[in-house]
């Protein structure tokens, strides 16, 4: 096995352990970094929620109420506002899930299940706590969850407070049973973002492989510089100064010398060789005289 083999052995051995260190340290920082992308996706889904539901009450809702008595319009809520605008988000961010679960809501499609009201009575516990986010494991796999508390606003309380006190349209379309005895700024729904684990993965795993052909295509760099260096600085000189040595060895002793200027090892090895050839051939002419 040559010099240059051996070499390459080694190098393809510290490149597969690196690589494989490498892959193992990259492994949580990608996956912490997509889950942190995907939070934020969903930041901003809240916001695009939250910003639907102070335009609607504080713009549509207004303009809506005197014909609330004679007809209810959804538009007016700004959890219908909120909904819609996000189901145009998730035409374009379809793996993403937005839920406004609460504990006691007008239209029961928004009755809380039992892991969305543990979240709402968290917050209501813990008033101080503006989100939570976490990972849900479930039969059908993980999800990536993020959550914020909404309360009862005071124009909540129109619709809200009693039955007697809401609109009959209201009435009419949703029963007096739900929704009712809300109390001001307490929390009464959450806003519920809920993306499944394999985005966040997947988003990982396709970072980790860009990274990983980046670190392969430095190493094939190194390899190919390192091997041309080798051959011009090691293993040509060496080939050269071996074949001048066999040479001498057999007798041959007009065969040139091989002289290599520098001071470094080769160098000296060159230089040693000549003297240890001019050497013998000294003492072999000094035999032939006898």
């Amino acid at each position: 096995m040559g010099l240059r083999t051996k070499f390459n052995l080694m190098l393809l051995v510290a490149a597969l352990v690196g690589l494989g260190v490498f892959a193992a340290a990259a492994t949580p920082v990608m996956n912490g970094l997509a889950q942190q992308e995907v939070l934020q996706d969903s930041r901003i889904m809240m916001e695009a929620a939250a910003g639907a539901r102070t335009y609607t009450a504080g713009e549509i809702a207004p303009l809506l109420e005197p014909s609330l008595r004679t007809t209810f319009h959804p538009q007016a809520v700004s959890a219908y506002a909120a909904k819609k605008t996000l189901q145009v988000l998730q035409a374009q961010m379809s793996d993403y899930s937005y839920r406004e679960a609460a504990l006691n809501p007008t239209n029961l499609d928004d009755k809380a299940s039992d892991w969305e009201a543990d979240i709402i009575n968290d917050f209501r516990d813990h008033p101080q706590k503006p989100e939570v986010s976490f990972v849900r494991h479930t039969a059908e796999g993980d999800s990536l969850v993020l959550a914020r508390p909404l309360t009862a606003k005071p124009a909540c309380l129109v619709c809200h407070s009693t039955a007697a006190a809401a609109p009959p349209t209201m009435i009419a379309i949703y029963g007096p049973q739900n929704g009712f005895g809300w109390k001001a700024n307490e929390v009464i729904a959450a806003q519920i973002v809920s993306v499944p684990m394999s985005v966040p993965l997947a988003s990982a795993a396709h970072g980790r492989l860009l990274l990983l052909i980046t670190f392969a295509g430095v190493f094939l760099l190194l390899f190919v510089l390192l091997n041309l260096m080798l051959g011009f600085t090691v293993i040509e000189p060496i080939n050269r100064m071996a074949h001048t040595a066999e040479a001498v060895s057999l007798g041959k002793m007009d065969t040139p010398e091989y002289s290599r200027a520098g001071s470094d090892q080769i160098s000296k090895l060159s230089s040693a060789i000549n003297r240890l050839r001019r050497s013998l051939q000294e003492a072999l002419h000094m035999l032939s005289d006898e």
